[in-house]
């Protein structure tokens, strides 16, 4: 039974997935944004559950990237398509051919004019599942990563309609309500999901304070930019994550 405590706190993470697909199929962003917060929250302890029992297992690293593909891959993509979906029809994004096009639907082959930019957000969940997969053939990321994480890119996505449903800062939201800013996130985040990009893991070796400067100052500047900005924060915090990498690997080769 001892064994089993890491899969079921897995599978918790995959039912919160589940759960959040479903808010999001209906355009309930910020629940479904609820969802995978949980989710990720699950996805922390299954691993730390498991290193403390020490019973890690190949069944857990295989179910872990599974659930991760629905909340972390597949969540974030229906929330881009719907974020995308929501700023085409509101500023008549203009695209001639990729704006539209008719197609035949199977129920009495009536036809229908649908929008195909939204769509691109899907390369979201293509990205991640790809990623995710390379994750459990790489033996380098044991103690770090390489590439983004997808709960990483799913926090930046899944924070998009939070702050357009709770800030009041108009520039901030006519940003996230652009067409080309979503579409050019989406391509961003795709390629840094799998790029050959080091970034360092939350996971402490030892307490060294040395050893562990970056993540510390890392939790330090994120919780200061929490109580100082909120849900606004959340976006800046994994840009200065994936700088602070770059910055500890350039320190690093010196």
């Amino acid at each position: 039974m001892k064994k089993q405590i890491p899969n079921i706190i897995t599978l918790l993470n995959l039912l919160s997935g589940v759960i959040a697909v479903m808010f999001a199929a209906n355009n309930d962003l910020v629940t479904a944004a609820i969802f995978v917060l949980l989710g990720i929250f699950f996805d922390f302890f299954d691993g730390l559950v498991a290193r403390l029992l020490k019973v890690q297992s190949e069944l857990g690293l295989q179910l872990d990237s599974l659930a991760d593909v629905v909340t972390s891959g597949v969540v974030p993509g229906i929330v881009m398509f719907q974020l995308l979906l929501r700023s085409v029809n509101q500023n008549s994004f203009e695209a001639s051919f990729f704006d539209s096009a008719t197609m035949m639907t199977w129920v009495g082959f009536k036809f229908k004019t649908i929008q195909l930019v939204p769509f691109i957000g899907l390369l979201l969940t293509l990205a991640a599942a790809y990623r995710l997969a390379k994750f459990n053939l790489d033996k380098r990321q044991t103690t770090s990563f390489i590439g983004l994480p997808t709960p990483a890119m799913a926090l930046f996505v899944l924070s998009l309609p939070i702050i357009l449903a709770f800030s009041n800062i108009v520039s901030i939201i006519n940003l996230i309500s652009n067409s080309y800013f979503l579409i050019g996130i989406t391509l961003f985040f795709s390629y840094l999901m799998n790029v050959e990009l080091p970034l360092f893991s939350l996971k402490f070796k030892n307490f060294s304070l040395k050893n562990n400067s970056i993540e510390l100052v890392f939790l330090l500047i994120s919780l200061v930019l929490i109580i100082s900005f909120k849900f606004v924060s959340i976006p800046i915090i994994i840009l200065m994550y994936i700088m602070l990498s770059i910055l500890k690997n350039s320190v690093q080769k010196m």
